[in-house]
C-alpha cells in the first residue's frame, strides 16, 4: 500500500504525522501539490509537484493509484474517485469515507456548494482540533497495521 496525500491543503500537523508513520512503518508516503512543499529526508517521502489547474493534483493521484492504496484528502470528489478505483480515503480530520458514506457526503456537499453559489454564508469547517488529529493519528494506524497484517 502507497499513501498519496493531496497536498496542497493538508494540514501541516497531519504531514508530520504521516511522515513519521512512513519512516516508522515503511510505507512510502508521496505528497502531490502544485507548489513547492518541504520534506523530511527520508526513502519513503516523496514529493511530485503538478502543474497548477483545477483538479490536476486530484487526477494525477487518481491516475497513479493502485487498488489498496491510501489517499489522504479533505476532498469529496477525489475520495468517491478513490474509492470507485479500489483505493481507500482518509479525511485530514479522521474520517474514514467508504461505499456505504461517500453519496451521502457527496450530496451534502452539492447541497452546500448550491447554497453558497446562491448567497447563503455557510460557513467553513472549524479549525483542526486534537480531536481530529487524534483520530486521524488513530485511523492510519488501524489501516498500516491491517496492511502489515496482511503482507506480513
Amino acid at each position: 500500500m502507497n499513501i498519496w496525500v493531496d497536498a496542497d491543503a493538508c494540514p501541516g500537523v497531519i504531514k508530520e504525522i504521516l511522515f513519521r508513520a512512513a519512516d516508522r512503518t515503511e510505507t512510502l508516503v508521496t505528497l502531490v501539490a502544485n507548489h513547492s512543499l518541504r520534506t523530511p529526508p527520508s526513502s519513503y517521502i516523496t514529493f511530485l509537484q503538478v502543474t497548477s489547474g483545477f483538479d490536476v493534483a486530484d487526477d494525477e493521484i487518481v491516475k497513479r493509484l493502485a487498488s489498496g492504496d491510501l489517499v489522504i484528502t479533505a476532498d469529496i470528489p477525489l475520495a468517491a474517485e478513490v474509492i470507485e478505483n479500489g483505493g481507500h480515503a482518509l479525511s485530514p480530520r479522521g474520517e474514514f469515507f467508504t461505499a456505504d458514506n461517500i453519496k451521502s457526503r457527496l450530496n451534502m456537499r452539492d447541497f452546500l456548494d448550491t447554497m453558497r453559489s446562491s448567497g447563503v454564508n455557510t460557513g467553513g469547517p472549524p479549525p483542526l482540533n486534537q480531536t481530529d488529529r487524534q483520530a486521524f493519528a488513530n485511523h492510519l494506524d488501524r489501516l498500516l497495521t491491517k496492511y502489515g497484517e496482511k503482507n506480513g
